[in-house]
C-alpha cells in the first residue's frame, strides 16, 4: 500500500522519529502522573470537592499562559523550550516522589502539581510550531500528525493500565519517579535535534543546526506576510465546539454509566476505554485522509461523525451500543483534530505559529471548561438525551461552518511537480491508480533540466530510471543491429509534455531498447527505478497497461512490439 509507503518514508526522517518515540515515552509516563496524582489526593483528603478543585485548577493554567507560550514559541529556540519544560517537570516529578514517599503535606503535593501544569502548558503550542521544522517536506506534516496522535492514545490505553499495575502493587512513589525519567528520556532526544524559532522571510536556515537546513514544510508558512483570519477562526471554532462538547460528555459520562445504562464504575471504565480505542481508530484512518492534497474531506469526516456519533449516543440505552457510539464519536474527533492541526501548520506563517497556536489552546481549554459546567446543568434541565443531540447538531453545524470559512487553504499548495503529475494522473493509463499511491510517486519524483542535443537514455544501457516530461520535446531513435556503420538511426517518434518513457526496460528487466535525447531544452520528472517498480507492483494491473499501451501503438506504428522508448 502506498500509505505504508508514506510511513515508512516517515521511519526514514531520523529526527522526527526520535521525537515522537521520546514524546511516547513522554506520554505514557503522563498517564502513569495523573491516576497516581488523583489517587494520592483522594487518599489523603477523602473529598471528592477537593478532587475536582485539582482537576479545575489543573486546567487553569492553560487559560492563562497558553498565549505567553505561544509568543515565547515564536520568539525563542522552540527546541529549548521543549528541552527546559522537560527538565522542569522532570525535576517536579522527583520533589513529588519525595513528598509521597515521606507523607508530606498534601498542600504541596497539590502546589507542586499545579507548577508541573504551568510547565506543561508551554508544551503543546511549542511542539505544534516546531514539529514543522523536522518533516522532509509538506506531504510528510499530515502523517507526522496522525503517528504523534496514534502514539498519544497508545500511551493513553497503556499508562492508566501501568499505573492500576502500580497501584495495585503499592508503587505510586514509583509513579512519580517513572515520569520523570521519561521527562529526562525525551530532554536528552532533544539535546540532538535540530534548533528553530520562528522564522519571518523565510530566514530559517540561521537557526538550523550545523549541516541541517531549513525543511519545506518549515519554510511554505513563512513564504507569506499575513495568513487569512478566516482560516484561523475557522479551525478556532471547530476546535471550540469539539471541545465544548467533550467537555460536557466527560462529565456526564459517569451519570450515563451509573443511571442510564445501570453499569455501575465499571461502566465509566469501558466508556473511557471505548473513547481511548476510538481515538486510536480515528488518529490511524487519519493517517491516510491527510495524505491527500485537500484536507477538506478529512475535516468534514471527522466533525461529522463525531456528531453523528454524539446524536446516537443520545437515546441509546443499552452499554453495548453507548460502546460503539463513544468508539465513533472519539474517531470522529481524532480525525477532526489532526486534520485541522496539519491544516494550521501549512497556513499560519511559521513567525506566528506559536501565538496562533496558543490562541486556539486557550479558547479550547475554555470551551472545555464551559461544557463541563454548563452540560450537566442542561442536561438535568432538558434531559442527558437531548443535551447529546443538541451537542451533536451543534458540532456538525460548527464543522460544516469552520469548513466553509477555510475556504480554499484545506487544499495543499501545489509545486511544479505535483501540477505536472496532476495531468498525468489523467492519462486513461493511470485511471485506477489511487490519489494516494501518486501522492507516494510524487514525493519520490526528483526535477532534471536537459538542454538540447542531451542524450537521457542510451540503446543498450542499462534501464534504471523512469522519466515524465514537463518540458521541452525529445526524439526517440532506434539502431537496428544489422545497420551499415554510419548508417543514421531510425526515428520512431518525437514526445512532448505529459508524455512518460523509459517505463519498458524497467518493466522487463532489460537494457534499454532505443535511445532519447533532447530536441529543445527541457525539463523531465525522473523516479528511480526501484520506487517505480514498487509503485507499479502496488497498483493493480499498471505493469499490464503499460505494457499494453506500448504493443498496441507500435503496431499502429508498424514497428515491433519491442520497439519503445523503454
Amino acid at each position: 500500500m502506498s500509505v505504508l509507503r508514506v510511513y515508512r518514508g516517515l521511519l526514514q526522517n531520523r529526527p522526527l522519529t526520535r521525537l515522537l518515540g521520546g514524546e511516547f515515552v513522554s506520554g505514557i509516563g503522563d498517564w502513569l502522573y495523573l491516576v497516581a496524582l488523583l489517587i494520592v489526593v483522594y487518599q489523603r483528603s477523602g473529598d471528592p470537592v477537593l478532587l475536582g478543585i485539582v482537576g479545575a485548577a489543573r486546567v487553569l493554567p492553560y487559560v492563562l499562559l497558553s498565549v505567553p507560550a505561544g509568543i515565547a514559541a515564536d520568539r525563542l529556540d522552540r527546541r529549548r523550550i521543549l528541552m527546559v519544560t522537560d527538565l522542569a517537570r522532570g525535576t517536579i516529578m522527583l520533589g513529588l516522589a519525595w513528598l509521597v514517599a515521606t507523607n508530606g503535606p498534601l498542600e504541596a503535593i497539590v502546589a507542586l502539581s499545579i507548577l508541573a501544569t504551568c510547565f506543561s502548558t508551554f508544551f503543546g503550542p511549542t511542539i505544534g510550531a516546531y514539529l514543522p521544522s523536522l518533516v522532509a517536506d509538506e506531504r510528510q506534516l499530515g502523517p507526522a500528525n496522525s503517528a504523534s496522535a496514534t502514539l498519544d492514545n497508545v500511551a493513553f490505553i497503556v499508562g492508566p493500565a501501568l499505573a492500576g499495575l502500580l497501584v495495585a502493587t503499592g508503587g505510586l512513589t514509583l509513579a512519580f519517579v517513572l515520569n520523570a525519567v521519561s521527562f529526562g528520556l525525551v530532554a536528552s532526544v532533544l539535546w540532538g535535534l535540530p534548533a528553530s524559532r520562528g522564522t519571518a522571510g523565510g530566514s530559517a536556515a540561521a537557526d538550523s543546526a550545523p549541516g541541517e537546513s531549513p525543511s519545506p514544510a518549515a519554510e511554505s508558512g513563512a513564504s507569506g506576510s499575513r495568513v487569512s483570519r478566516r482560516v484561523i477562526l475557522g479551525i478556532a471554532l471547530m476546535e471550540a465546539v469539539d471541545a465544548l462538547a467533550f467537555g460536557g460528555l466527560g462529565v456526564l459520562t459517569v451519570i450515563l454509566a451509573t443511571t442510564t445504562y445501570q453499569a455501575g464504575d465499571a461502566g465509566t471504565g469501558y466508556l473511557n476505554a471505548a473513547m481511548g480505542i476510538g481515538g486510536l481508530f480515528g488518529a490511524v484512518i487519519s493517517g491516510a485522509l491527510v495524505l491527500r492534497a485537500s484536507l477538506g474531506p478529512a475535516l468534514l469526516v471527522g466533525g461529522v461523525t463525531m456528531g453523528l456519533g454524539l446524536i446516537a449516543l443520545g437515546p441509546t440505552s443499552q452499554l453495548a451500543a453507548a460502546l460503539v457510539a463513544f468508539t465513533v464519536l472519539s474517531a470522529g474527533s481524532l480525525v477532526l483534530e489532526v486534520a485541522s492541526s496539519t491544516l494550521l501548520q501549512r497556513a499560519v506563517p511559521d513567525a506566528i505559529r506559536g501565538r496562533v497556536l496558543g490562541a486556539i489552546a486557550t479558547t479550547s481549554t475554555l470551551a472545555f471548561a464551559i461544557g463541563s459546567l454548563v452540560g450537566p446543568v442542561l442536561a438535568d434541565r432538558f434531559g442527558p438525551a437531548e443535551f447529546l443531540v443538541g451537542a451533536g447538531a451543534l458540532v456538525v453545524v460548527a464543522t460544516s461552518g469552520g469548513w466553509l470559512m477555510v475556504g480554499a487553504a484545506v487544499v495543499r499548495p501545489t509545486d511544479r511537480t505535483t501540477e505536472i503529475m496532476s495531468r498525468v494522473a489523467r492519462l486513461p493509463l493511470l485511471a485506477s491508480v489511487s490519489p494516494a499511491r501518486l501522492e507516494a510517486m510524487i514525493a519520490h519524483m526528483r526535477p532534471r533540466p536537459v538542454a538540447a542535443g542531451e542524450s537521457v537514455i542510451q540503446q543498450g544501457d542499462a534501464a534504471d530510471r523512469f522519466y515524465v516530461i514537463a518540458d521541452g520535446r525529445f526524439l526517440v531513435t532506434q539502431r537496428d543491429a544489422a545497420a551499415a556503420p554510419g548508417e543514421p538511426a531510425r526515428v520512431l517518434r518525437e514526445m512532448g509534455p505529459d508524455e512518460v518513457f523509459g517505463e519498458i526496460g524497467l518493466l522487463r528487466h532489460s537494457a534499454r531498447t532505443a535511445s532519447v535525447a533532447a530536441v529543445t531544452d527541457g525539463l523531465l520528472l525522473e523516479l528511480d527505478g526501484a520506487r517505480f517498480l514498487e509503485f507499479v507492483g502496488s497498483s493493480s494491473g499498471l505493469g499490464a497497461r503499460l505494457l499494453d499501451l506500448h504493443r498496441g501503438s507500435h503496431a499502429v506504428e508498424g514497428h515491433p512490439a519491442e520497439v519503445s522508448a523503454g
